[in-house]
């Protein structure tokens, strides 16, 4: 199967259309991370099949979560080589997308990208997600937080929540063992004004990869309180 028909059919596997610039979209971004990966460190994953799967498919696989596709504006917290927001907005452009990364490289290889790609309505910040969190111009702003980081989710939902306006939704991109994270994460998400609605199961085509999306709804705006400052949130985590 080549390119564009796994990604076709990973599209139409969450409703959307798919066609040749789309296609021509996600080859160029591939490649880009080939060239900076030799520079700097974008991903471990570095053949084509890999990248294909493992970032671009998964990536499109979180349209399964239906505030993705109805949202106007999203924002990527720790976003890294840009997953999963660039490959959202090059599957549906008319969203206004915002990715965040605390690396200065990384922040100047998305810009990179984004200018090759030639996408518009999409911005890039530099810096770290509790801090912007607390900026009026990004605190509640956005009808959609979405996160593929590696931190545990009573941490991450104290850095994505408060980016989210009452109403919208955190959607977090977990692995396949989650029963232990969302226990722990009860006392967090009440706290922080929101609640588990709903768990996605999410298979990727050609590979026995499968992980989960949580989509954390938010139901009261968060106190003003939180996120805490930097390094309280990981060594005392809301349990």
């Amino acid at each position: 199967m080549n390119n564009f028909d796994m990604l076709n059919l990973a599209s139409k596997d969450v409703g959307l259309e798919f066609d040749e610039k789309r296609c021509e979209k996600f080859i160029l971004y591939r490649d880009l991370i080939k060239e900076w990966n030799e520079k700097i460190n974008i991903t471990a994953i570095k053949d084509d099949e890999g990248i294909l799967k493992k970032h671009f498919i998964d990536c499109i696989k979180i349209f399964k979560a239906t505030p993705i596709k109805t949202a106007k504006s999203l924002i990527d917290i720790g976003t890294g080589g840009g997953f999963p927001g660039l490959p959202i907005k090059i599957m549906q452009e008319d969203k206004k997308v915002v990715l965040l990364d605390s690396l200065r490289k990384r922040i100047t290889f998305l810009d990179e990208v984004i200018r090759k790609l030639k996408l518009e309505d999409i911005n890039t910040i530099h810096g770290r997600a509790e801090d912007f969190a607390k900026d009026k111009e990004h605190r509640e702003k956005y009808d959609v937080a979405v996160s593929r980081a590696v931190a545990n989710l009573t941490v991450l939902s104290e850095y994505c929540v408060p980016y989210v306006k009452q109403g919208g939704y955190f959607i977090a991109m977990k692995g396949p063992s989650i029963d232990q994270e969302i226990l722990d994460s009860k006392k967090a998400l009440s706290v922080l004004g929101c609640k588990i609605e709903d768990i996605v199961e999410v298979d990727i085509e050609g590979t026995d990869l499968n992980h989960n999306l949580l989509l954390i709804k938010k139901t009261k705006k968060t106190d003003k309180k939180y996120p805490r400052n930097p390094g309280i949130i990981k060594k005392k985590p809301l349990k």
